[in-house]
């Protein structure tokens, strides 16, 4: 899939006009639903693909934040062969209580799929996750960038930020 045609797919399958809410409390006019993305076969193996190519001899592991950096990361665990690990929200308080699944050693040099980066708070709470169990982040990257202080916010923190597409790129203007 050509880069041309995986935006007029995203358009098309997941991007939404109206009042909304996000999760980061903003108000916005139009809304890019991830879940109707990410359930698409042919767009989820094209950012399977996509991401791959962030992937190279320092990533050990690739993680992504439920719920909707789950898919992402199954795309490109499948691509480069990779491990994948998945964190949770919150440490689950059954069976094994853990907030990580999947398994991260420390030392471990891990990077990050996210799915639509606002201001990078989600994003950034999987990171600390993933450095609290002695793991490294190499680098963060979302699907979409929506431009609106994600970038600033998690290279303010230190990381390496990176997004697929961004609003501009999807044609998105509000």
């Amino acid at each position: 899939m050509t880069d041309a045609q995986l935006i007029e797919r995203i358009r098309e399958a997941a991007l939404l006009h109206g009042d909304f809410t996000l999760r980061s409390g903003r108000k916005s006019k139009y809304y890019l639903d991830k879940y109707l993305f990410e359930t698409q076969p042919d767009i989820l193996a094209a950012l399977g693909e996509r991401f791959a190519r962030h992937v190279n001899a320092e990533v050990d592991r690739v993680a992504g934040a439920e719920l909707g950096g789950i898919p992402l990361v199954a795309a490109v665990s499948m691509k480069t062969g990779k491990p994948s690990v998945l964190i949770r929200n919150q440490k689950k308080d059954y069976g094994t209580a853990k907030q990580l699944e999947g398994k991260l050693n420390k030392g471990d040099r891990v990077l990050i799929v996210e799915d639509i980066a606002t201001t990078g708070g989600q994003v950034l709470e999987a990171a600390k996750v993933i450095q609290g169990a002695g793991a490294t982040v190499v680098k963060i990257v979302a699907v979409i960038d929506r431009m609106e202080g994600a970038r600033q916010n998690i290279e303010s923190e230190g990381y390496v930020f990176d997004a697929l597409l961004t609003k501009k790129e999807l044609g998105i203007e509000e």
